[in-house]
């Protein structure tokens, strides 16, 4: 298996790890975390966000694994940081999920288990596609999005960059969703978002 190192060691970073492990294609050598020492779950944490690049002769690729809610910023400047320090950033698929061979996935996205990507759909860079979410035929996600648990983006949905969905949405076939956006819990999206909107 090649080897990873993880970034950030919060409750994202614990479901990602039940989904590289079961992925079976990466083996985790390590997190980074400004904060935490020790060991995070079973897995050494090797040192801070600022000494990336000493970590390249451990693992070559590198994850993002901060959540991202109400802030895009930290996730999105971590991504630049791992690649600015020549770490490839894979995409991670969990094996307990349907992707269509007919969509795309960008580098340092994951999707989580139990979601449908179907046919046609295009997954941006550094995204988080969460527990049992369902994206439809030819749905478009920009880089830097969290699509939450149990979303619903139904077909020919766009979402720009760096938005949220929260929990339970449903979004409407054909509707977009533009970037920097929040959306709450539960919301059902009928018409077009404009950028930097907040639902709640």
């Amino acid at each position: 298996m090649k080897k990873i190192i993880l970034v950030g060691a919060g409750g994202h970073c614990k479901s990602s790890i039940d989904v590289i492990e079961k992925e079976k294609k990466y083996k985790i050598v390590g997190l980074v975390d400004s904060k935490k020492k020790g060991y995070f779950l079973k897995y050494k944490i090797l040192g801070k966000d600022n000494q990336l690049k000493n970590f390249l002769k451990v693992a070559k690729y590198a994850l993002v694994t901060v959540g991202q809610i109400k802030n895009y910023s930290i996730r999105l400047e971590l991504f630049k940081k791992l690649i600015s320090c020549n770490f490839i950033a894979p995409s991670i698929i969990s094996p307990l999920s349907f992707f269509s061979k007919y969509s795309s996935i960008k580098n340092g996205s994951i999707i989580m288990h139990k979601c449908s990507v179907n046919a046609g759909s295009v997954i941006g860079k550094n995204c988080i596609i969460n527990t049992g979410s369902i994206i439809e035929h030819d749905v478009f996600v920009g880089n830097n999005c969290h699509i939450s648990t149990g979303v619903i983006l139904n077909g020919n949905v766009k979402i720009g960059n760096n938005t949220f969905i929260g929990s339970g949405t449903i979004v409407k076939n054909k509707v977009t969703i533009g970037k920097n956006c929040i959306i709450g819990m539960k919301k059902v999206i009928k018409k077009n978002i404009k950028d930097n909107c907040v639902i709640k």
